[in-house]
């Protein structure tokens, strides 16, 4: 198992510059703490049914976090590509991939909210198309000279990105089952789109508003779809992102209740609490360790943990009381 963390780029609504200068103090200790990689979210508008919150720049903030580490992988966990152009963000993508050393990991995903997709003047059932243009679009640019693209969404002649990259960024895909509610356009099982766009990656990341069973149910169907299609299920690397605020109790109703509040801060109160804990490692950190040990079991390999703030002792915590627990890959 190796274990990655989240770097809070929370844009609370009261965010002071105080508080956003915490994500370098976060960076270098997560590094320190032997963590293998840092990765960011990305949300610009408030996102009603899955959020209550949204981050700041995604590639901003990891160019801010390369200035102050030196060895800790640098993650875009997802970035969401139908909000870019291919040979603008080919060219931020070269920039943080020479100002890291090469660290960078291009995530990336379709998105969902579709206020997002409107505001941006585009539509949402065009995600996933988009997406896979984008992917196509950035893998020519990034690695090659005089680069003439038509699709259906991005059209460009002769454009070059120099220096090019030696190789193209470790490539990782979101996606997959989620707990279906009345806000979110999203399905509680993988769509085939999306095992297609994974067969293509280096690595998946399984979502957080899945249940526990979902995570499990993917890693399987992801397997299958790859031997079916001729791809060693082993060649991929098998990834999930979870939020979770360790707490001083053994009691599960009294850890929820220090819990809840955290949460609900971050997620909002559009789901219920139930539903917060069917997605979410919420309870005891034995009950938590147990969860992760369940997915590790079921073929998970990089488990991305999450705070609920610019919180460096849930960071100290995260690396005493659960990656202890387990084998750390190398």
């Amino acid at each position: 198992m190796r274990f990655g963390v989240y770097l809070p780029t929370f844009a609370w609504r009261d965010l002071r510059v105080d508080q956003a200068a915490r994500v370098k103090a976060f960076a270098r200790r997560a590094e320190e703490l032997g963590f293998d990689a840092l990765w960011v979210a990305e949300h610009f508008l408030e996102a009603p049914g899955l959020y209550g919150t949204v981050w700041m720049s995604p590639l901003l903030c990891l160019a801010h976090a390369a200035s102050v580490t030196t060895r800790i992988r640098l993650a875009t966990g997802l970035l969401i590509l139908p909000y870019y152009h291919p040979v603008t963000l080919a060219r931020e993508i070269q920039t943080l991939w020479h100002l890291s050393g090469g660290r960078f990991v291009l995530g990336v995903g379709p998105g969902w909210d579709q206020h997002e997709f409107e505001t941006l003047g585009m539509k949402l059932s065009e995600r996933g198309r988009r997406t896979d243009e984008m992917i196509a679009a950035l893998r020519r640019l990034l690695s090659e000279r005089d680069v003439t693209f038509s699709g259906r969404y991005y059209r460009f002649e002769h454009a070059t990105i120099e220096p090019r990259l030696p190789r193209f960024p470790e490539l990782w895909v979101g996606g997959g089952s989620k707990i279906q509610t009345s806000l979110s356009p999203d399905k509680p099982y993988i769509a085939p789109a999306v095992l297609a766009r994974i067969a293509s990656a280096d690595g998946w990341l399984a979502r957080g508003a899945g249940s526990q069973q979902m995570v499990k149910d993917d890693v399987r169907a992801i397997r299958d779809h790859l031997a079916s299609h001729g791809r060693d299920p082993d060649t991929l690397r098998y990834g999930h992102l979870n939020f979770l605020h360790l707490v001083d109790a053994t009691d599960r109703e009294k850890a929820l209740r220090l819990q809840r509040p955290v949460f609900e801060r971050v997620m909002g109160t559009h789901r219920t609490f139930e539903n917060l804990q069917q997605s979410y490692f919420l309870g005891t950190t034995q009950e938590i360790v147990e969860r992760i040990l369940d997915l590790e079991a079921a073929g998970i390999q990089d488990m991305v943990l999450a705070t609920c703030d610019y919180d460096l002792e849930q960071l100290e915590r995260f690396a005493s009381e659960i990656a202890p627990r387990f084998a750390r890959a190398r």
